[in-house]
């Protein structure tokens, strides 16, 4: 574009000079003037390069206008309009988790085929009696003796046996009597050591275990304790007289395990009831 543009300059500045040349030749030429005038108007001709060059810059100037028409206009003009952005709104349901049902049971063995019935056995038929063929000589009829009289009555047998149970007793025996009805013997009751009772001594010794709860508190004490001993020495209940309730399990636990002597009573063993001491001691 600025090479034509430098071209169509240069080709106005040589006209203007011809021009300016052409005046001042006629005014020093005088009557010649016409005569000259004449001639370049019959004869002079523009070169055929300036022709040419005539039309070029309006024809780039064509060019250039519609290039930039085709480069910027016509994308402008084809371009398609932008989306409008939309917003969407998605709803979540969260529903109850699927629970799988359990398998069902499986199936129960076939049952057994039970064994069938035997079939009634069905007796014989009896044989068909005899038919009865009356006799051809009627016998003579038989006479009856004359029945017996009943005799005195004697003594009979005495009424029953003494020490008997009225009515009798299923699978008893004739002049037996019932036996007597023994007695449970009565329950055995613990006695307090004290007295006569004297304390039983002590076998077997199981210390009791310190709680770790216990030790992490820092619980210490004496925990008093009644059990009972029984006939044979072993420890069969026992309670809380006075305790602390971090220490009782422990302590009930080992005395249960402690073992004594018998304790005698007339020279028979008889159960006790004894109160023991546990201590805690950090």
């Amino acid at each position: 574009m600025g090479v034509l543009l430098a071209e169509i300059r240069r080709e106005r500045m040589l006209a203007g000079s011809g021009r300016q040349a052409s005046h001042a030749q006629d005014r020093h030429l005088g009557p010649e003037l016409d005569l000259r005038i004449e001639t370049r108007v019959v004869s002079g001709r523009p070169p055929s390069g300036s022709r040419t060059k005539s039309w070029l810059w309006p024809a780039s100037l064509l060019i250039h206008a519609g290039l930039l028409v085709a480069v910027v206009v016509v994308p402008l003009l084809m371009s398609e309009p932008l989306p409008v952005p939309t917003r969407e709104a998605r709803a979540f349901f969260v529903g109850p988790a699927m629970v799988t049902p359990p398998p069902p049971p499986p199936a129960a063995p076939p049952a057994a085929a039970r064994p069938s019935a035997p079939r009634p056995t069905v007796p014989p038929s009896p044989p068909p009696a005899a038919a009865f063929t009356a006799p051809i000589d009627v016998p003579d009829p038989v006479v009856l003796a004359d029945p017996l009289e009943p005799g005195p009555a004697g003594d009979g047998a005495p009424a029953g046996e003494p020490g008997g149970v009225a009515g009798g007793v299923a699978g008893g025996i004739v002049g037996g009597v019932l036996a007597a009805r023994t007695e449970p013997p009565p329950p055995v009751v613990p006695v307090r050591v004290g007295g006569e009772i004297k304390e039983p001594k002590k076998l077997k010794h199981v210390s009791p275990v310190y709680p770790e709860i216990a030790a992490r508190a820092k619980v210490h004490g004496s925990i008093v304790l009644e059990c009972i001993v029984s006939r044979q020495g072993h420890v069969t209940e026992v309670k809380v007289v006075r305790g602390i309730p971090l220490l009782n399990e422990a302590a009930i636990d080992a005395v249960k395990q402690w073992a004594y002597t018998p304790t005698l009573k007339d020279g028979v063993p008889v159960p006790v009831i004894l109160t023991v001491t546990v201590h805690f001691d950090l």
